[in-house]
């Protein structure tokens, strides 16, 4: 659910923020918005994901027995190797 939220701020933040925010390609809801899920998510001790990590959950199937750690010790092995 969406909800519409009046804040009062100044006007050179609100100018400077917006700005930002198009040179981020965003919109500046969407700047609170993360701002104000970081800073709940901190204080409840949960791990702050954003919504394109979230989305990716699930999407790379792995075996039970895969070990990233020598997966990359020998990803790095072969690049440096060379």
């Amino acid at each position: 659910m969406i909800t519409k939220l009046t804040l009062t701020i100044e006007d050179k933040v609100v100018h400077s923020a917006k700005k930002y925010a198009h040179r981020k390609g965003k919109s500046l809801s969407h700047l609170v918005e993360n701002y104000l899920k970081s800073i709940s998510a901190k204080e409840c001790g949960a791990p702050i994901v954003s919504a394109k990590v979230s989305s990716l959950k699930g999407v790379l199937q792995l075996p039970d027995d895969f070990n990233y750690k020598t997966e990359l010790g020998k990803s790095i092995a072969a690049k440096y190797s060379r």
